[in-house]
């Protein structure tokens, strides 16, 4: 449309000839220029490049023409007719240019106007340069402070907690710890706190872009499965991201459990065991911990264990406060919830065995018994009174039991004449020192008891006379 409106224009060129004012007509469509600058800006992704273009582009055409005004101030009274106005020499346009970029700047050392034309022109041109060369310069500090505002938010807070963690002389291991924290934040993140940025968006907006960013990792959470969508779409937007440094902890054991964790990038490792340094298990991204503890369950809202991040990693947190005020909307997806919650609860608390192990294991196991079998052929052999090797082994067992039984019977304290008399002691040291011997009804078997060097044992022996014989 532009290009035909302009063509009647040009047309009158073979008429009357090249004339600059049937030109004039185009500054009628300037809103068309600020309507491109606004459309490009939207498309591009570092719009403050663009800005710093243009503007320096503002300049130089205010410059280009001032210089074109001065060429045609000079030429009023002719060239060179005054040390102040353009003599003709060289190149018309640069020497112009030239005179143009003093006069706007404010240089200085300009020849001085003769007549009174040129006094007039020479002062409005100082008052325009100052008033246009400001205003272009205040601008272009604005593009440049908008296009680095987050970098001076991020260096005004990382100087202030430096300069109070200076104050309270904070060790110096935990001041190199949260420089880093905020430097891989903002270099990750490109801000501090994304939430800071999302407060400013329109409520659908914010839950449009929270869908796309997060609705694929919590829509994984067995426990949030079957639940209302829109409370998931309302939980979204409460979800925060934070960053932990390596070996930091996300939580401890026994803490009481007010968030659930999802992992964004990264990992953490669960550590366990008698000294909680033991690597249980490790979570990487898109995995979810917490989530039990979000619900009150009777106690289940402890940490059981301890967390700790596994070099640099990025969480979303939801508060259990959060939840709380999304579950009041949602009666019937906060029962759905808590039953989930019990059954994880309970299925998390069963004690857990290893497989091929019993649950109380002896150190020192007890002595087998006798087998069965064995004790009803011994038994079979007592009742039809056989001789055999059986009610040999039978016979056997009744006096070893028999002498137990004997030595396990209380002993009788001695009588004090027993202690006054010499001769009773030493009658008794040589009945200690008799050896017993009982004649078994099978001939070639002899069983003895001996004392033994200590007053309280016995040494019980069992010989084969027929064996001795041969021998």
């Amino acid at each position: 449309m532009d290009l035909i409106c302009l063509l009647p224009l040009d047309f009158l060129y073979f008429k009357v000839g090249v004339n600059s004012l049937l030109r004039l007509p185009r500054c009628l469509k300037y809103m068309a220029f600020f309507e491109f600058n606004s459309r490009l800006e939207a498309i591009l992704s570092k719009a403050y490049v663009y800005r710093v273009i243009r503007i320096t582009a503002y300049l130089l055409f205010s410059l280009h023409v001032n210089s074109c005004l001065y060429y045609w101030a000079s030429s009023i009274n002719g060239l060179g007719s005054t040390t102040w106005a353009y003599d003709g020499e060289g190149n018309s346009y640069l020497r112009c240019y030239y005179w143009a970029v003093k006069t706007l700047i404010t240089i200085g050392g300009l020849p001085d106007p003769q007549t009174l034309f040129e006094i007039i022109f020479q002062l409005l041109n100082y008052f325009t340069g100052v008033f246009a060369f400001s205003v272009m310069i205040g601008q272009m500090r604005d593009v440049v402070g908008a296009a680095t505002a987050g970098q001076t938010y991020y260096r005004s807070c990382m100087d202030n907690t430096v300069k109070y963690m200076t104050f309270y002389k904070i060790p110096r291991s935990v001041q190199n710890r949260v420089k880093t924290w905020y430097e891989f934040t903002w270099h990750s993140q490109g801000m501090l706190d994304e939430a800071e940025l999302l407060k400013q968006l329109p409520e659908m907006m914010r839950l449009d872009i929270a869908i796309d960013v997060n609705y694929d990792i919590v829509s994984k959470v067995p426990l949030f499965q079957g639940c209302d969508r829109q409370m998931i779409f309302d939980m979204l937007k409460r979800l925060r991201s934070v960053v932990y440094l390596p070996n930091d902890y996300v939580c401890k054991k026994g803490e009481i459990g007010r968030e659930m964790y999802i992992i964004q990038a990264g990992q953490v490792q669960v550590l366990g065991g008698s000294d909680g340094k033991t690597i249980l298990v490790t979570l990487k991204a898109g995995s979810v911990f917490g989530e039990i503890s979000l619900l009150a369950l009777g106690g289940g809202n402890r940490r059981t264990a301890n967390v700790v991040a596994h070099g640099f990693t990025n969480l979303f947190i939801l508060d259990k406060k959060d939840l709380n005020e999304i579950l009041v909307h949602y009666p019937e997806s906060q029962k759905l919830l808590r039953k989930k919650a019990r059954r994880m609860l309970k299925n998390n608390s069963k004690p857990k065995e290893e497989k091929g192990m019993s649950k109380d294991v002896l150190i020192i196991p007890p002595r087998a018994g006798t087998p069965k079998l064995f004790q009803a052929a011994l038994a079979a052999a007592g009742r039809m009174g056989g001789k055999g090797r059986l009610a040999h082994i039978r016979w056997k067992l009744k006096e070893l039991k028999a002498l137990q039984a004997a030595s396990a019977s209380p002993i009788v304290p001695k009588s004090p004449a027993s202690h006054t008399s010499p001769a009773g002691s030493r009658k008794s040291d040589d009945l200690r020192s008799e050896k017993t011997a009982v004649k078994s009804p099978v001939p070639s078997v002899v069983i003895s008891v001996t004392p033994a060097p200590k007053n309280d044992e016995q040494i019980l022996s069992v010989e084969n006379e027929e064996k001795e014989g041969n021998n």
